[in-house]
């Protein structure tokens, strides 16, 4: 399964992409009926492993691992929420890879696999040498959650931009707005959550890789924060 060169956007059962960064090369793979984003973290120093959502397809996902790190094992499998498109091929590759599982405190008891670490808002998850934040965006489900991975000040990867900062949003921030939620308090949460923990905290270059389809930029996003108040969802 070779990888493309990264532009965000994969095709839906096509080949995954990769970007080389510093410390760590990032792959997205498009899975399932629903066109699922996988993305899995391999660290450059020592081949650790960790993937975000084993949404379905779960023989391409562990493909894709055996790509990523072909001597190394996948050490973690972290679900951004718990709806069931999101954690298809979860028990087969935990079984599989003998990865521990984390996803959202809140999230936890609704997930149909075992949870070995119930995440909250600031606690950090490491991938190898590599650490990155829990950022709690409660609303589409009451433990949705993002990863947020800063490159360091000074990169060397093919792809690195220096201080630059790549966020995981499963299904609470796409293209164009927030993701579904049930109702207008739900609504209200995820904006709030939005607009403090990340348009009120991180950069316009900041990469945004959603649960599904294309990729965005805080920058491209952050002057439509108005019309998606108005517009209720």
């Amino acid at each position: 399964m070779d990888a493309m060169s990264y532009t965000g956007d994969v095709v839906p059962g096509g080949p995954p992409q990769a970007r080389v960064l510093d410390e760590v090369v990032i792959r997205k793979l498009s899975v399932g009926p629903m066109d699922n984003n996988s993305y899995l973290l391999t660290s450059r120093v020592g081949g650790d492993q960790l993937l975000v959502d084993a949404a379905a397809e779960p023989d391409r996902l562990l493909a894709l691992i055996r790509e990523g790190s072909p001597t190394a094992r996948l050490s973690t499998v972290v679900t951004t929420h718990r709806h069931a498109d999101h954690v298809g091929a979860l028990e087969s590759v935990l079984a599989v890879t003998g990865a521990h599982h984390a996803c959202g405190a809140d999230d936890a008891a609704a997930v149909p696999a075992a949870v070995h670490r119930r995440l909250h808002h600031g606690d950090l998850v490491s991938v190898g040498h590599v650490v990155l934040e829990v950022v709690a965006l409660r609303g589409h489900t009451p433990g949705s959650l993002a990863l947020l991975y800063r490159e360091p000040a000074r990169g060397a990867g093919p792809d690195a931009v220096p201080g630059r900062a790549h966020l995981f949003t499963g299904d609470s921030l796409f293209p164009g707005g927030p993701g579904k939620t049930a109702d207008a308090a739900a609504f209200r949460t995820l904006m709030t959550d939005l607009e403090q923990r990340v348009f009120g905290t991180l950069s316009d270059d900041t990469w945004v890789y959603p649960g599904h389809g294309r990729d965005t930029t805080l920058g491209a996003e952050r002057p439509h924060r108005a019309e998606w108040w108005r517009r209720g969802w």
